[in-house]
């Protein structure tokens, strides 16, 4: 029998959220059908195991003006509901040449050009309305310092980009991609751009803002040197820390895990000569990296990659660890998906729209905490670049949290994370996938299943999930919930459950039985829209606590993922 994995993370009362894949009915508690195989998870109320940090809360997209658009407005507001002023949201995009308009893969702010001198112009207009929308919506930036105004890059033509989904990603990297023709152009520009933030949100506002310099300069989004972009990056960071002398920069947000770039990269922060000071070091308030997994289609279905990005967390890890200075270093993943293309569409990408993208966000989450515990590393955030496309047909295919203004199953579980405490319980499941065989292999096996557990004031959350790399049908899990640890004068508690399966929290599920109609009328897209939305099954009903137990008897299904909220209060 293999050892049951360990979770927890502290809070004082209790919140128990479970995520799970199985089909849940009306009643908040069911029994296991015949088709079931059994599972079992203990929460330990009494046993914290530290913070459970809401490293969920960083979102991003490649097209900054769709957060001025319709859809974009709304869902932001969506975003920033889940924990106002504490979500933050990245964007590549924000310095390029242009009007504004939108595409994919593609948005301008058109914030620098330059007069018949060669003198630089600014013009704030379009990147404030990006913001002032952030901000509107409680999120915060966190702010990329790209791309290449085309009045300074070393190769500006052709500029603007026209790919599309059938095109090779490469057709990206224009103009934009190139290392300025002056760098001190480029820092007066980084530092124009700290001061106006300045002088618009509030020096204390802009304090609390991430900065950092580029997206995946190890990849073809940079077509210069790597110490061109070393120049490039102290060249920003310094222009930024001139204007804000507190301003929290870091960066590389380097594509893959533990790379001999991202390497490189921490050694020249630590002991290089930095190309604006010429003194030695870079300053590194956070460490940023990317992790990916790797979907395919085979045999009719689409089997996820989990473990490739638990490979490039665990790696990314293991590096910044061996780095004395930067062991305790926030560290945010500043691209946690699935795959490495939003706007890209295709068979294996198919588990976009359902379920498989929920239970796989709740699985992988978990284990991003696991890993940062095992290599004692100070993770702060995971970002999930994904957002909306404006202008698109409903389920569209492309990764998203939102489609045509109507929220997709991933979205509910992030609203699940809101409701989590911040002190992290020891959990134990014979039905979880042990960390080590995740990295190795995946979830290829038997499916994984378990749960996040946290405690707040007189409440505990218990978060579960039933995970499986690949998308088809499965029998559900009958799961054996026990809580202990609890108060001996504790006689009940009031419990709530959230679901989202085939049938709650699902809009696409709702959008199939209507035919999948592209041409949504009124009443559809309002059905639709309330169909998206957190699921919570029946009202509030009461639990039994004996000796300081609770026991709960769930059927989940196959790719489904539920919370528990307990709210307890002492006997009288």
């Amino acid at each position: 029998m293999p050892q049951p994995a360990r979770y927890s993370r502290g809070m004082k009362p209790i919140c128990a959220v479970l995520l799970s894949l199985s089909l849940f009915g009306s009643s908040p508690l069911l029994a296991a059908d015949t088709n079931s195989f059994p599972v079992t998870i203990h929460v330990h109320a009494a046993k914290t195991i530290g913070e459970l940090k809401p490293i969920w809360r960083f979102f991003g997209a490649d097209e900054p003006n769709y957060a001025t658009m319709p859809n974009g407005r709304k869902l932001m507001g969506e975003l920033g509901a889940l924990r106002p002023d504490e979500v933050y949201f990245r964007t590549h995009n924000l310095l390029n040449t242009g009007d504004g308009t939108p595409s994919l893969k593609w948005g301008s702010t058109g914030v620098y050009t330059e007069d018949a001198q060669g003198k630089p112009v600014y013009n704030w207009t379009i990147m404030d309305g990006i913001f002032d929308t952030y901000r509107q919506n409680h999120v915060r930036p966190y702010v990329e310092i790209g791309f290449m105004p085309e009045a300074l890059s070393t190769h500006p033509e052709p500029y603007k980009h026209h790919w599309t989904p059938r095109a090779r990603y490469s057709e990206i990297y224009t103009g934009w991609a190139y290392p300025p023709k002056d760098y001190d152009k480029w820092g007066e520009l980084v530092y124009q751009w700290a001061r106006h933030s300045i002088e618009r949100y509030g020096r204390a506002e802009v304090e609390h803002w991430y900065w950092e310099v580029w997206n995946e300069a190890n990849i073809g989004y940079w077509q210069g040197k790597p110490q061109e972009f070393y120049r490039l990056h102290d060249t920003a960071v310094a222009a930024v820390r001139r204007a804000l002398p507190d301003a929290r920069v870091g960066g590389p947000d380097a594509a893959g895990g533990g790379t001999s770039f991202l390497r490189r990269f921490l050694e020249h922060c630590a002991s290089g000569t930095n190309f604006a000071t010429g003194k030695v070091g870079t300053p590194l308030d956070f460490i940023s990296f990317h992790a990916k997994g790797s979907p395919i289609y085979t045999n009719g279905h689409v089997r996820m990659g989990i473990s490739s990005s638990l490979r490039d967390m665990d790696s990314a890890f293991r590096m910044v660890s061996s780095f004395p200075q930067y062991k305790h270093t926030p560290l945010v993943i500043g691209e946690c998906d699935p795959e490495g293309c939003a706007a890209c569409q295709g068979a294996q990408l198919g588990y976009r729209n359902g379920t498989m993208y929920s239970s796989y966000t709740a699985a992988i989450f978990a284990r991003a905490y696991d890993l940062a515990e095992r290599h004692d590393v100070n993770l702060q955030g995971a970002l999930t670049w994904a957002f909306e496309f404006e202008n698109q047909p409903p389920f569209a295919g492309f990764r998203a949290v939102a489609s045509d203004g109507i929220d997709l199953p991933v979205l509910n579980v992030f609203r699940m994370f809101s409701k989590m405490p911040a002190t992290r319980l020891e959990v134990e499941s014979d039905g979880a996938a042990a960390l080590d065989d995740m990295l190795r292999h995946g979830v290829r096996q038997k499916p994984d299943v378990s749960a996040l557990a946290a405690s707040g004031p007189n409440h505990v959350c218990v978060m579960m999930w039933h995970y499986h790399d690949d998308d088809v049908e499965g029998p559900a899990a009958a799961v054996d919930l026990a809580l202990d640890g609890l108060s001996q004068n504790l006689h009940e508690t009031r419990v709530q459950q959230f679901l989202i399966d085939a049938d709650h929290s699902n809009a696409f599920t709702l959008w199939k039985k209507m035919g999948s109609p592209l041409n949504l009328t009124p009443e559809q897209h309002a059905q639709l829209e309330k169909a998206g939305q957190l699921a919570e099954l029946d009202t509030p009903k009461k639990a039994t606590v004996e000796n300081g137990e609770i026991h709960l008897h769930v059927n989940l299904p196959r790719q489904a993922v539920t919370l528990f909220v307990l709210d307890y209060s002492p006997a009288d």
